[in-house]
C-alpha cells in the first residue's frame, strides 16, 4: 500500500529516541520529511542525521510556550510545507499517589499536558485540510498501570482533549488521532522494568499477560503511527489505538 507519505512534512516532538524516534524513521523511511526534536540540541541533530537528508533535529522542549510556534516554522523553512504533528513526550516521573511530589505533578502537567495542548493549539492553526494531529498517549488512558501515577492521572485528560479537538477540527478537514502504547520494548519501559529490583522477572511477568507473549517493537509502534498520520488514514479521526499486542481486553 502506498500511505502517501511521499514529500508531506511533519513535526515530531521527543523523537531523539523511543517511540518518538521510531515513529519518524517510518515516516522517512515512507518518503515522508521530519522536523524531530528533543530537548538536547546534539541528541536531536544526531538522530536526525542517522535519518538522513529529509530530516532536521531542533532542540525544543514541550513545556516552552515558544517551542509551538518555532516548530511549525521551522517546518516551513526547512521543508516548504506543514502536514501535521504527532506529539510524543517522555514519561513522567513514577511513584504511587503518597509518593509523587507536587513539583513533579507540576513539571509533568506543563510537559506531557499543557505543553501538548500548546502544540496541538498551534498545529490547528496553521493545518489545512488533510492535516493531522497525533498524540502519543499510554495504555492508561483506559486502565491506569500500577506504579504510575501521574501517568494515569493526565494521560485520559489529555485523550479527552484529543477527542474534543477531533470534532472541532473535522468541519475543516483536520484529523486528531492517538497512539496507546503497552509495553513496547524501549529504554523507559526497560527502566520501568528495572525498578521492580528485578527486571527480567518484572519482563518475564509482563510478557505472560500479553495475549501475544512479548513486548512490542519500537519500528511496530513506529510503522502504526506511520499509518495513522498519512493520508490512508484519511478517514480515521477521533480514534485511540492501542498498540499493545492485545493488552487490552476491553472492546
Amino acid at each position: 500500500m502506498d500511505l502517501g507519505l511521499k514529500d508531506r512534512v511533519y513535526v515530531v516532538t521527543g523523537a531523539t529516541r523511543g517511540l518518538g524516534y521510531a515513529s519518524a524513521r517510518e515516516l522517512t523511511a515512507d518518503g515522508a520529511k521530519v522536523v524531530l526534536t528533543g530537548r538536547d540540541a546534539q541528541r536531536a541533530e544526531a538522530a536526525a542525521a542517522a535519518l538522513g537528508p529529509n530530516a532536521v533535529g531542533v532542540a525544543a522542549d514541550n513545556s516552552d510556550p515558544e517551542a509551538a510556534g518555532r516548530l511549525v516554522a521551522t517546518a516551513r523553512e526547512r521543508f516548504g510545507r506543514f502536514d501535521g504533528i504527532l506529539i510524543s513526550v517522555g514519561g513522567p516521573a513514577p511513584g504511587s499517589a503518597a509518593d509523587n511530589t507536587d513539583a513533579q505533578w507540576t513539571a509533568a502537567f506543563e510537559s506531557v499536558f499543557l505543553g501538548a495542548v500548546r502544540l496541538a493549539r498551534a498545529a490547528a492553526a496553521e493545518l489545512g485540510e488533510g492535516g493531522v494531529i497525533g498524540f502519543v498517549l499510554s495504555g492508561s488512558v483506559h486502565e491506569p498501570i500500577p506504579g504510575l501515577t501521574i501517568s494515569n492521572g493526565l494521560r485520559p485528560g489529555l485523550a479527552g482533549f484529543a477527542k474534543s479537538l477531533s470534532v472541532e477540527l473535522g468541519p475543516r478537514g483536520i484529523r486528531v488521532v492517538g497512539l496507546l502504547p503497552a509495553r513496547i520494548d524501549t529504554d523507559r519501559v526497560r527502566e520501568l522494568d528495572a525498578l521492580s529490583g528485578d527486571a527480567a522477572a518484572a519482563r518475564s511477568g509482563n510478557e505472560s499477560r500479553i495475549p501475544l507473549r512479548r513486548y512490542g517493537a519500537p519500528e511496530e509502534f513506529g510503522r502504526s503511527a506511520a499509518f495513522l498520520l498519512s493520508p490512508a488514514a484519511s478517514y480515521l479521526t477521533g480514534i485511540m489505538l492501542p498498540v499493545d499486542g492485545g493488552s487490552r481486553h476491553g472492546f
